[in-house]
């Protein structure tokens, strides 16, 4: 089945065209990742799903298609995807909340591409999380330290391309979705953020079709998965396989905005080092790192996360 095919199916016309179904959307994908299709016909099919919107048996016929298009990855705990541009974020805190997962032994595999903004790359190096190359280099860093970051255009370059057609076509693609759902090392959890609201459910649907057992997706700081403290937030996914929908009330009387917390970068060391730095910081930390435990499973996430705080420099930020 050519692409064109699938094209033909998307775009028929009114009372003619339909979504893909979750395997013919794995055909489509397989077809334009393999670099043999027409980069017209791909064009076409990207768009077309972006007018139409995209089901989640698109998304996980896709995200299915895209991980089975991966070298052999090492097993993880927790699938972490960070794709946001971060325009509306400050610094990328997440990446300590990350990081006081993998002190409770949990394999956490990060991975992504964020555009322009370098800022979260810079704070993986500058918090000492091994940055791998290759799934060896991410096997070896979980073994070691329970926590990598891959790049996306190193892990899947023809998926990378995919995504960096937005600046061909002028517009998001149904990639970005892609990409978060794209679960590398087959984690039966992943914490997942969103920029824009109805994805939270479209992704909570598609991870159920992926057959993950422990599922967040919460519209986070500038599209990653990292969470307001000062904020009710809703959040999407899955529990023991089952959908499962939160709200969950604000823990802090500052309400500000993300991005209104204006820091050095040296300040994320310098609260996994010495713990300074403003409260709201450390709560937003905490924070996501409970949501994170508790999609992993663990019954007390709030008391865990305390404990982890208190022994992390068992694993020091540089």
């Amino acid at each position: 089945m050519s692409l064109a095919e699938h094209v033909r199916i998307l775009g028929r016309g009114p009372g003619r065209s339909r979504s893909l179904t979750s395997e013919e959307a794995a055909s489509a994908m397989g077809l334009m990742l393999s670099g043999e299709a027409a980069a017209e016909a791909v064009g076409a099919l990207l768009m077309l799903l972006r007018m139409k919107g995209e089901t989640s048996q698109e998304i996980a016929g896709f995200a299915q298609a895209a991980q089975a298009s991966l070298d052999e990855m090492p097993q993880a705990d927790l699938d972490w995807p960070c794709y946001a541009a971060g325009r509306t974020r400050g610094l990328p805190w997440f990446l300590l909340s990350a990081r006081l997962v993998a002190c409770r032994g949990n394999r956490v595999l990060l991975h992504g591409w964020n555009g322009t903004d370098a800022s979260v790359r810079q704070a993986v190096e500058r918090l000492s999380i091994p940055y791998a190359q290759s799934a060896a280099e991410a096997a070896a860093a979980l073994d070691r330290d329970r926590i990598a970051y891959m790049p996306l255009e190193t892990m899947q370059p023809a998926l990378f391309a995919l995504l960096a057609l937005r600046a061909k076509l002028g517009l998001r693609s149904c990639i970005n979705t892609v990409c978060r759902m794209l679960n590398p090392a087959r984690a039966d959890a992943s914490v997942q953020g969103v920029f824009h609201p109805p994805y939270r459910k479209l992704q909570a649907d598609a991870g159920a079709l992926l057959g993950l057992s422990g599922l967040t997706v919460i519209k986070g700081g500038g599209g990653e998965f990292e969470r307001h403290p000062g904020k009710a937030i809703a959040a999407f996914g899955l529990r023991g396989g089952a959908a499962w929908e939160a709200v969950l009330p604000a823990f802090s009387p500052d309400g500000r905005r993300l991005s209104a917390l204006d820091l050095p970068p040296e300040a994320l060391g310098q609260l996994w080092e010495c713990d300074t730095a403003p409260a709201f910081a450390r709560d937003l930390v905490m924070g996501t790192a409970r949501l994170a435990l508790d999609t992993l499973g663990v019954s007390e996430p709030a008391e865990e996360a305390n404990r982890l705080w208190s022994i992390r420099q068992c694993r020091k930020a540089a």
